[in-house]
């Protein structure tokens, strides 16, 4: 990395000192046992502590679980806790889904501590004395929580840092990869924060304990991500404390999923940048990115059959560069197919923290230090922000693609990704804001909003394009493009009646009447306004037919990355996708009609525990699961 990469300041210095605890130009104290360094913070910060972890998979799990239990214990001990992202493993909501999920989650996080003050939130146990206060929480997961919705801390991603500040922080803890010699450290997965806070400690404008938690699994990512031994107060350093990183399991991508993936991939110039969010439209967009670029009849093929809108649509020559808040998994396959190979400095992408898979930690621990070396990862004000050398990072940016996805959209542009009209938090903004406005700041940029033009509850569609909505996330003065299955709403510059026509056209066409009956009844659209015939088919069977060609020939699989999952599980799949969206009466009909007991059939009883029933309720599920795999 040069020494553009990030200013000079990012740099750690040599000894200073900050009130009672001193940096020392030598190892940091060490302990091998989680209690006792947690008895060492409290003599150090006193009993009240304001503690502040990395989002998501850098939280050192047993520091925390053992501060937690000290303030549970001790009444008089305050313990705030600012963060982000609490991962938790996955909890299966019925019987069925449990049958599938419990030997996946014994399988993928066996020996993973769960994060105690989680736990206790959910049973109701958590003391008044402990405060947890999230700026982005796991989606869904603390929607029906009234003590965290009303602890939520409302932030983009790049202003935590100023509120983590702000709370007079005394502790700041994370997981760490260390070196052989233990004279340094690697912060990582997440150098988000981190290192800005560090920075500040430098320069007096903050006063904390910095604590670090091994972890060998953790990946070591050089450059600006280490961190000198000097660094830390603190270190708990154990071989027996060791436990698997939390990796939840990539998630199916749809042939919706796909559609979508399909348009945005036309959106994307040659020599430009890009950055992608999480999920399986993420893995979808860098699916349709590798077979632009190593099948590319293929690509136009499926682009002709979907009616793309988008013109790019030639193979990568100059190629991409990544500057994203989150690694996702699939920049490391586009790094791989050539797609991802314009190098910034000598970086192919610019990160600010990652999570995944098993596979991406092992990808990442297994690559030569000069392959890896290429994969930067910074504080997140680098990747989301132009401030701070900022002509170089425009010159960088060149003809950028923001891709991130939502949840909803209005007729009028406004964008709802991170909560319910009713002010309940579903997520968080994260970085969603700070890369739509990049987006304009930037003079070739695009902001790309994804989103799946209708979701399934009960058997029931509902379209995820409405006419006005109680939240936004995104203000519809910051529309650029919104993505579905069905096109690309091009909004930017657009008048009010404009931009309506532009979303009608994207919307299922199941709803599409009733929204322009609103939208004229409101007079945001003309009185004689008409949805061409050409945007009148937007279906989930015309998405089928289109893309059946290619599914069959296996360029858009279940899973384009690899799978977490074993052949008879990725096969159950589709049946139980069919059995969770179904209503209580398509149940029935499943139950009723069954299905032949094929062999392939038969694999998936087993696996499920239902080749040999031993209740009625058994029963049952059997005929449904067999009418399901029919289907």
């Amino acid at each position: 990395m040069t020494e553009w990469a990030l200013p000079q300041t990012m740099r750690p210095k040599a000894l200073q000192k900050y009130g009672d605890s001193a940096i020392l130009p030598n190892s940091p104290k060490t302990f091998d046992d989680a209690a006792t360094i947690a008895d060492a913070i409290i003599d150090r910060a006193g009993k009240k502590i304001v503690l502040a972890l990395p989002l998501g998979l850098g939280k050192p799990n047993r520091l925390t679980n053992a501060l937690v239990q000290r303030a549970t214990e001790d009444p008089s001990i305050s313990l705030r806790i600012f963060t982000a992202l609490t991962l938790e493993v996955p909890r299966p909501s019925g019987d069925i889904e449990r049958r599938f999920m419990a030997p996946v989650l014994k399988r993928l996080f066996d020996g993973y501590p769960e994060l105690a003050y989680a736990s206790a939130l959910h049973a109701g146990t958590l003391p008044q004395n402990i405060q947890v206060n999230e700026f982005f929480m796991q989606a869904g997961r603390w929607l029906n929580s009234p003590r965290q919705q009303q602890n939520y801390i409302s932030a983009n991603y790049t202003h935590a840092l100023r509120y983590v500040l702000e709370t007079n922080v005394n502790v700041v803890a994370q997981l760490v990869a260390p070196a052989p010699a233990r004279d340094r450290f690697s912060l990582s997965c997440n150098p988000d924060i981190s290192l800005d806070l560090l920075q500040a400690r430098r320069e007096g404008r903050a006063n904390f304990i910095f604590a670090g938690e091994t972890n060998f699994e953790l990946p070591y990512m050089a450059g600006v991500a280490e961190a000198e031994a000097s660094e830390f107060d603190l270190l708990l350093d154990s071989e027996a404390l060791q436990f698997p990183l939390f990796a939840p399991p990539r998630e199916p991508v749809s042939p919706t999923d796909y559609a979508i993936g399909l348009q945005v991939a036309s959106l994307v110039p040659d020599g430009g940048t890009l950055q992608i969010g999480i999920g399986s439209i993420g893995d979808a967009v860098g699916q349709a990115l590798v077979l632009r670029h190593r099948d590319n009849g293929a690509f136009c093929d499926m682009a002709n059959r979907l009616n793309v809108r988008g013109d790019e649509r030639d193979r990568f020559e100059e190629g991409l560069y990544g500057a994203s808040e989150m690694l996702v998994e699939c920049f490391i396959d586009l790094i791989e197919a050539g797609v991802v190979k314009r190098e910034v400095d000598g970086v192919l992408v610019h990160g600010g923290f990652f999570l995944g898979s098993r596979t991406l930690y092992q990808r990442l621990r297994d690559m030569p230090p000069q392959q890896r070396a290429q994969i930067a990862m910074v504080p997140v004000a680098f990747v989301n922000d132009l401030h701070g050398d900022e002509e170089r990072k425009r010159a960088a940016r060149k003809k950028a693609r923001f891709v991130n996805t939502a949840m909803m959209a209005t007729l009028t542009g406004a964008v709802v990704s991170d909560g319910l009209e009713d002010g309940r938090v579903v997520s968080g903004v994260g970085g969603q804001y700070n890369f739509v406005a990049q987006a304009f700041a930037l003079e070739d940029a695009r902001s790309v909003v994804t989103m799946r033009a209708t979701r399934n509850k009960d058997g029931k569609a509902t379209s995820n394009i409405v006419f006005s909505y109680g939240h936004t996330t995104i203000p519809r003065h910051l529309r650029d493009m919104v993505v579905t299955e069905y096109g690309i709403a091009d909004l930017r510059g657009k008048t009010d009646g404009e931009v309506v026509a532009e979303m009608l056209s994207i919307a299922d066409s199941r709803f599409q009447d009733q929204l322009l009956a609103q939208a004229k009844k409101a007079g945001k659209i003309a009185a004689n306004y008409q949805i061409p015939e050409s945007q009148r088919h937007n279906t989930p069977q015309r998405i089928e037919a289109a893309l059946s060609r290619a599914r069959m020939a296996g360029l858009l699989p279940l899973f384009p990355f690899g799978s977490d999952f074993t052949e008879e599980e990725v096969a159950l799949m589709p049946a139980l996708g069919r059995l969770r969206g179904a209503s209580r009466g398509d149940l029935l009909k499943f139950v009723l009609r069954g299905g032949p007991e094929t062999a392939e059939a038969r694999r998936g009883l087993e696996r499920m525990g239902l080749a040999t029933p031993r209740s009625i309720k058994e029963r049952l599920y059997r005929r449904a699961l067999l009418a399901a795999l029919a289907s």
